[in-house]
């Protein structure tokens, strides 16, 4: 049972790994690189959220997916908090990875205390 834990939440840290990786990229693809608060914003957290994850697959730890998640919760509120929320393309961007980063890691929070796991 312990096994199959870990390997669940493993495959949450690596969805959290390629959002991070679909955050990063987003300035590019969707076309609002020059418009420098949502573009910083997303390069600076999509690295933070990479590092956190591939830490978590390699050995997790429970404040690794709240950190995660709370970043997740700031993605949403960064559009309005760094005034860039009518750039519609870095608005919906940070609103929907933000809204997946925070579900899957509050996820893995939740199997974390409410599945058995080694001590």
């Amino acid at each position: 049972m312990a096994i199959a834990y870990r390997e669940s939440n493993r495959a949450k840290d690596w969805v959290n790994l390629i959002l991070a990786v679909l955050l990063f990229i987003s300035p590019w693809v969707l076309g609002f690189k020059g418009d420098t608060a949502p573009e910083w914003n997303a390069w600076i957290f999509a690295v933070i959220l990479a590092i956190l994850a591939l830490a978590a697959i390699s050995a997790f730890a429970e404040w690794e997916e709240w950190i995660s998640g709370l970043l997740g919760v700031w993605l949403i509120i960064a559009p309005f908090a760094l005034s860039f929320a009518t750039n519609q393309h870095a608005l919906w961007t940070h609103i929907v990875l933000g809204v997946l980063t925070a579900i899957v890691s509050f996820w893995s929070v939740w199997d974390f205390r409410h599945s058995p796991h080694p001590a």
